[in-house]
């Protein structure tokens, strides 16, 4: 048996929490893929799934292989879905979440040139800040700025997403330059309510979470909005860097406590299948891939 087969029945055990599931839903007995299971893990050399007679999980380093067992089997099927689909039409109605943050700016204008490559997509494109549920609600898929952890989904990464802090030069002349990020506790700070950290914003210094807690002259549920805030003086900003890169390398603001920032996280393309992915959604996520990749180029 390849290893490969022996991966996919370690998967889907994992993702039907339990041997009987999986047997169902891959048509196989549950002895042979026990069998498949404990071949994995012997050929390894380490334990991957903790056995008892109501339930399985993941030890530590099950976790680890799964992760990384998924993305390899994404790969493989990707690669045949590739070449099988190729010459699969691109069209039909296209339903598709997104932050409502992203869609203010970067995410409408590849939107835009997405329709002007496939004309015969009709997008319905929503716009709001909660994790829609893409099976129950009948979305295709989820641009999704998040750590992942629905194991029943499937996630391709589009592009890093770092979050800065920025302010106008002038802002800095008048209230000072912070140097950690408690002085921003005394700052005028704008805050942009579509963001987990709202009031509460969030630093990490060696390692070590930092919160602090800000005040300031605007609350907005707005990324434009408190953007155009910045530009205007009115306090420090929170908020992703391809939202304000132009203005940061024009000038207009000024990017602070970069020893401070959270890790870099990743921008995702979440779907809930990942076998017979449509053309219609393999061609968007591909295009997504390629518009950050490109720098998002304007219309």
């Amino acid at each position: 048996m390849d290893a490969i087969t022996r991966m996919r029945c370690f998967i889907q055990v994992v993702e039907s929490n339990g041997f009987s599931a999986a047997a169902r839903e891959m048509g196989r007995s549950k002895a042979l893929v026990s069998k498949y299971v404990g071949e994995l893990e012997d050929e390894l050399g380490v334990r991957l799934l903790n056995r008892t007679t109501r339930q399985v999980s993941l030890t530590e380093v099950g976790g680890a292989y799964y992760k990384e067992a998924v993305e390899i089997l994404q790969r493989i099927e990707d690669l045949q879905t590739s070449v099988q689909s190729s010459h699969q039409e691109v069209r039909g109605r296209l339903r598709v979440s997104a932050p409502r943050s992203m869609g203010d700016d970067i995410l409408n204008r590849a939107m835009m040139h997405f329709l002007v490559r496939y004309p015969d997509i009709v997008l319905d494109l929503r716009l709001e800040d909660r994790i829609v549920d893409l099976v129950e609600e009948g979305f295709d898929l989820a641009v999704r700025v998040t750590e992942l952890e629905d194991s029943s989904l499937i996630a391709r990464k589009i592009a890093p997403f770092r979050t800065v802090l920025v302010a106008s030069p002038e802002t800095i002349e008048k209230h000072g330059e912070p140097k950690v990020p408690a002085d921003l506790a005394s700052r005028p700070c704008i805050i942009d309510t579509n963001y987990r950290f709202k009031q509460n914003w969030a630093f990490q210094n060696d390692g070590e979470k930092l919160s602090v807690t800000v005040r300031g002259p605007l609350e907005v549920n707005s990324a434009a909005a408190a953007r155009e805030a910045a530009r205007c003086h009115l306090g420090f900003l929170r908020t992703p860097l391809f939202f304000v890169q132009d203005d940061v390398a024009a000038g207009n603001l000024v990017v602070l406590l970069e020893k401070f920032e959270e890790p870099i996280r990743g921008i995702h393309a979440v779907y809930p299948h990942r076998r017979h992915l449509s053309g219609k959604v393999r061609a968007f996520v591909d295009f997504l891939v390629e518009w950050y990749g490109a720098g998002q180029p304007d219309c």
